[in-house]
């Protein structure tokens, strides 16, 4: 696979294009490369914006960020969505606590 080429997702920017990272499910940084268009559009989307790269020339612009792994053609999972309503308002992101720290209670404001 070292001189194939390799459908390759990537950003739009103001100065060109720039190869998409993503992570691992353990959170490791990952270059990622699909074999070909189609694999990558049932993943990504078929808007998604990519380009054709060699897996020599994607690791060489992954590996100054600290990138040292590739993966070729991912499927992406999610966890199951659920309704807010169904999770318990102490549990959602952003939600109040159940105590609030009070400084004056403990003496560090005056």
């Amino acid at each position: 696979m070292a001189g194939r080429r390799l459908c390759v997702p990537v950003r739009p920017g103001a100065h060109g294009a720039s190869a998409r990272l993503f992570r691992t499910p353990l959170g490791a940084r990952t270059a990622v490369a699909f074999t070909t268009p189609e694999r990558l559009r049932a993943t990504l989307g078929s808007a998604h914006p990519w380009i054709p790269l060699a897996e020599p020339a994607l690791r060489a612009l992954a590996r100054p960020l600290g990138v040292h792994t590739l993966t070729v053609d991912p499927v992406l999972t999610a966890r199951p969505a659920t309704d807010p309503a169904a999770v318990p308002l102490a549990t959602r992101p952003g939600a109040p606590c159940a105590r609030r720290w009070d400084a004056t209670a403990t003496g560090t404001v005056a």
